[in-house]
């Protein structure tokens, strides 16, 4: 053993967090060996692939094998495997702290979970299930030489704020982890860890679809009493079987769907994906003739952190013939469909196919497209069947769902009737499409809507004002993505998506269209002189001024032209940036009382300074009303002072 050694504190939020876990996670401490075995196995799949193009890795050592021993004198429990190993680099960097993005966030959902299940499901959902062996140990020593490498590392801590690593020595790659278990108390028997059947008991309920061998190994002489119990349970496994693998090794995926239980693809997703809550839907089918293949999917229940990021870590496991050759195949599913989780088996595809040579396969394009259409099948079924469910898959992903109206043409008519959006028919439930044209109004011949940051602000824009009156229902397409979206999606059954913030707006019938459209003109000619004066003071911010028929009460608001970016979108993308505003048309209501009062003023002097004042606050009060900023504000401030003074 080399004396250079290291001791080091973990950083405060790693200290606080190892806290919780330990002190908090109390319910269902067996969840530390499901844990522990997960990542091996994750190891040893990691050496299978790297060895596919260095097969010196292996070291003339073909085993791949999990081996659990355990001392009752000692107390101890050592889980090991023959996987890929880590450095004394990798070691600090994915043992010695826990310090990364999600942590945070962990600690603040932890402390925030109402239950303490709730809690349990949060480990492995931020990558940090190692640290549940401090929840059954009161010293984790891990001993681990990465395939290759000649040195090896000991790392070792009591969870008490420091561990200390140092160089050692190893026979063989892979890990050990040695745990130094807590004394179980009288009233808490059934948590002694060094009980092989107790073992056994949580391999076979949480670990038994692993694909390598896992072994246990016993010294020293184990409790009777836990021994009697456990053995009339566990009667069909060799007690003294060291050399017998205790769990069945068989991959889920290659079983018939009706051998397995909910629970028992539950577990396999735990496992897979490090998600300690249930998956929301599963799809598990078999594709068999010329080019056969095998796909077991899940829709977890909550976003990853990542998800929404601009480079998340996406793609299904791809497996040939049970061996697995990539982690995260992005090849496999569409973008928008990056929140599925699972892996896909192919019967005839080599193990050292190149990621080059994957993209230029024709079946893989095959697979993505059965695959793409089997996930929106199922969404599709949720949806009619189960709604509830569904609108909890979309609460989390319906976001990503929208990105695929556009790159996905070819599924756009599948994709469109699992879109639901926000309207003013319903404070909380939301509509799809099909359900707003069964709800329109006779003679209404568009969908309207009305983009914006939020409900708030949009259904209370002015822009909705002539569209209520009527009784027609607006979307409120308020997602960051909807911008995105209504660039692909413009009609819907026959009837055109319009914009109440582009353009022109007449809600007329045919018979009110003539008495309307003269009074308009009539209006235009009293307005004309007082347009123009708006026109010209307003120059650096409107290209244009005229009169409004979407407005009922409010005095103007702002309105692009039909193919122009909306005030939402413009808002995104001026993010960062500065420069002048875009220059927009100004609607006013003559109907308005402040609008007719300051024509009026106007007519009767048209150097009043203050409807320069006015002009300012028509313009200002628009930009306020859609949750755009004022261009100067203090202008916007100096104005409105000076028109609250002459008033009062």
């Amino acid at each position: 053993m080399s004396a250079s050694q290291e001791t080091l504190a973990f950083q405060a939020e790693t200290k606080e967090l190892l806290s919780l876990m330990i002190h908090s996670l109390y319910t269902d401490k067996d969840i530390f060996l499901r844990e522990l075995i997960s990542n091996a196995s994750d190891a040893l799949d990691r050496l299978r692939f790297e060895s596919l193009t260095k097969p010196a890795l292996l070291e003339e050592d073909n085993q791949f094998e999990i081996r659990i021993e355990v001392d009752n004198k000692a107390l101890t429990l050592t889980i090991s495997d023959t996987g890929i190993g880590m450095n004394r680099d990798e070691v600090v960097r994915n043992i010695g702290t826990i310090a990364r993005s999600g942590t945070l966030e962990l600690r603040e959902n932890m402390k925030s979970a109402a239950t303490p299940s709730a809690q349990s499901e949060l480990i492995g959902q931020f990558g940090v299930g190692f640290y549940s062996a401090f929840m059954v140990a009161d010293k984790v020593t891990l001993l681990t030489r990465r395939a290759g490498d000649t040195a090896a590392t000991e790392w070792e801590s009591t969870g008490d704020g420091t561990y200390t690593i140092r160089e050692a020595t190893k026979l063989g790659r892979g890990t050990q982890i040695c745990l130094s278990l807590s004394s179980p108390t009288s009233e808490d028997k059934s948590k002694d860890y060094t009980s092989r059947w107790r073992l056994i008991s949580i391999i076979k309920k949480h670990s038994d679809f692993i694909n390598y061998p896992i072994y246990i190994k016993e010294h020293g002489e184990e409790d009777p009493e836990t021994a009697k119990t456990d053995n009339a349970q566990y009667n069909d496994v060799d007690p003294h079987g060291d050399n017998v693998p205790v769990n069945s090794m068989k991959p889920i995926w290659d079983r018939s769907t009706s051998e397995i239980s909910a629970a028992d693809y539950s577990e396999f997703y735990k496992h897979l994906t490090h998600d300690w809550s249930e998956p929301t839907k599963v799809i598990h089918f078999r594709a068999e003739g010329n080019f056969e293949y095998k796909a077991l999917l899940f829709i977890p229940q909550t976003a990853a952190p990542d998800l929404y990021y601009v480079a998340p870590k996406i793609g299904l496991r791809l497996f040939a013939k049970r061996v697995m050759v990539m982690e995260l195949c992005e090849e496999l599913l569409p973008r928008y469909l990056r929140f599925v989780r699972g892996l896909v088996d192919i019967v005839d595809l080599p193990l050292n196919i190149s990621r080059q040579r994957l993209q230029e396969d024709r079946h893989i394009g095959l697979i993505q497209k059965k695959l793409t259409r089997k996930i929106l099948e199922t969404l599709q079924e949720t949806l009619d069947k189960e709604p509830d469910k569904y609108l909890s898959i979309w609460k989390e992903f319906g976001r990503a769902i929208k990105e695929g109206i556009g790159p996905d043409y070819e599924n756009k008519d599948r994709i469109i009737p699992l879109l639901l959006f926000q309207s003013s028919h319903d404070g909380e439930k939301l509509t799809n499409l099909t359900d707003y044209v069964q709800r329109m109004k006779p003679g209404q011949e568009h969908i309207f809507y009305l983009t914006g940051d939020s409900r708030n602000i949009v259904e209370h824009s002015p822009h909705l004002e002539a569209v209520k009156d009527k009784g027609y229902e607006v979307l409120y397409l308020v997602d960051s993505v909807d911008e995105l979206l209504l660039q692909y999606l413009t009609e819907f059954d026959g009837k055109k998506l319009k914009s109440l913030g582009k353009g022109k707006i007449s809600l007329a019938s045919a018979e009110e269209k003539e008495e309307t459209e003269k009074t308009l003109l009539e209006k235009q000619d009293e307005y004309k002189d007082f347009m123009e004066f708006l026109q010209k003071d307003l120059d650096s911010y409107v290209k244009q001024v005229r009169l409004s028929e979407r407005l009922t009460n409010s005095p103007s608001c702002l309105v692009v032209e039909e193919h122009d970016y909306s005030p939402s979108m413009e808002r995104k993308l001026r993010r960062g940036r500065t420069g002048p505003y875009p220059r927009r048309v100004l609607e006013l209501n003559p109907q308005n009382l402040v609008v007719s009062r300051l024509r009026e003023r106007h007519a009767k002097n048209a150097q009043d300074p203050l409807l320069h004042d006015a002009a300012g606050l028509l313009f200002g009060l628009a930009l306020l009303a859609e949750g755009s900023e004022l261009p100067d504000p203090i202008q916007f401030h100096r104005s409105a002072s000076e028109m609250f003074s002459r008033a009062i």
